[in-house]
């Protein structure tokens, strides 16, 4: 989980980058303060900062992201000059953020900062490549075991796959899976987030374009369809597609060939289409926001990822296995935890599911002594 600083002098900016960043699954933390940006820094190994033009950036060695009201080319060179990897005006765009973070993130600087010499060991190991194989699925109750024995049985098919389930319950780490227990392993993995995309924007990111075919298209652009092509497209919160960008799938999906927007010409590609969603489709279906034969098509077999409220007997395995997983991260020893505090979570009704999980354990690690107690659990996840 890629780990973000938001650095800004208005609170209101900080809560909404902090909710939108957290919803796509980044860890996140915030200041307005300087001295406080760079003691995080210090202690926890960002893997980039969002920091507004008028505060410092911390000399950490960890890449960043300008964001400003200014409009001026000038600001723009001058953020660069200063090191910024962008330069976003304010109010903020979020899908060219989100863009701008996974560039910075898959692209870090190719010399970084020397770190400050307060720095834990292993903090600044911040750019963190993804791993080749898919993360374990934790848990040994009925309902993950379910999961898992439904996910090697369809892994080895070329079926299409809707997996269903709240947010932060793992979507994405089960398409991972079936990716990695595939024939299509070897190829790419590639991912879309359609609720993060303007239905303006969500052809071009799926077919490409070509150059000239609208005024920002300044030269030829695959699509995510053609970037997987030989493996899996993962098409997270499909539920959030437009109609015209839903028809487009359809015919994607039925006639294995797309086309860029722009060109008259198709292009084969050889795709399976991993889909997911929190919303329930054939309620969109019934109210005239989702096609049934687009759902017909996505959902061949369909995985249903439990909410963590459904399997809490899992939390003591997944509390163990982010407390070891986030300490190594850190380059810190596991803080052991007490049977209370363990039993304390257990009680919480997880609304953000795994994904909220993780948040706390790494919080309770940061902000705990030498163990972790009920009374830590009391006071930090309230």
């Amino acid at each position: 989980m890629a780990k973000v600083l938001i650095l800004d002098q208005s609170k209101s900016v900080r809560n909404i980058l902090r909710e939108r960043l957290e919803y796509e699954g980044f860890s996140t933390e915030a200041t307005e303060n300087e001295k406080e940006a760079s003691d995080m820094c210090a202690k926890i190994p960002f893997d980039v900062i969002l920091s507004d033009t008028a505060c410092k950036v911390p000399d950490a060695g960890i890449p960043f992201i300008a964001l400003s009201t200014e409009t001026s080319i000038d600001s723009a060179v001058r953020a660069v000059r200063n090191g910024a990897q962008d330069f976003l005006t304010k109010p903020i765009d979020m899908n060219h953020l989100l863009q701008s973070i996974q560039r910075t993130i898959e692209n870090p600087p190719a010399v970084a900062a020397p770190a400050a010499p307060t720095a834990a060991p292993g903090v600044r190991r911040s750019r963190r490549a993804r791993p080749a194989q898919a993360e374990p699925i934790i848990g040994d109750s009925p309902e993950i075991d379910r999961v898992r024995r439904l996910i090697d049985r369809v892994a080895p098919s070329e079926a299409r796959v809707l997996i269903t389930g709240e947010n932060g319950t793992g979507k994405e780490l089960v398409a991972r899976r079936l990716h990695a227990g595939s024939a299509r392993a070897a190829g790419p993995f590639v991912e879309v987030n359609c609720a993060a995309i303007p239905s303006e924007l969500i052809e071009s990111e799926l077919f490409g374009h070509e150059r000239g075919a609208f005024t920002s298209a300044i030269k030829q652009r695959k699509g995510k369809f053609e970037q997987a092509d030989g493996g899996t497209l993962f098409m997270d919160e499909i539920g959030d597609m437009s109609p015209a960008a839903q028809a487009k799938v359809l015919r994607a999906l039925q006639e294995r060939r797309i086309s860029r927007v722009g060109s008259d010409k198709d292009i084969e590609v050889d795709v399976r289409v991993v889909a997911a969603t929190n919303k329930d489709l054939r309620e969109e279906i019934r109210r005239g926001n989702f096609r049934e034969d687009l759902y017909h098509r996505i959902g061949v077999i369909v995985v249903r990822v439990p909410a963590l409220r459904e399997h809490a007997a899992d939390i003591p395995l997944l509390t163990d296995h982010f407390i070891r997983l986030i300490s190594a991260e850190y380059g810190l020893a596991p803080k052991p935890i007490d049977p209370e505090a363990v039993a304390a979570l257990q009680a919480m009704p997880w609304s953000g599911n795994v994904r909220e999980l993780r948040n706390v354990v790494e919080r309770l690690l940061i902000l705990s002594d030498g163990r972790i107690t009920a009374a830590d659990v009391k006071a930090y996840c309230n």
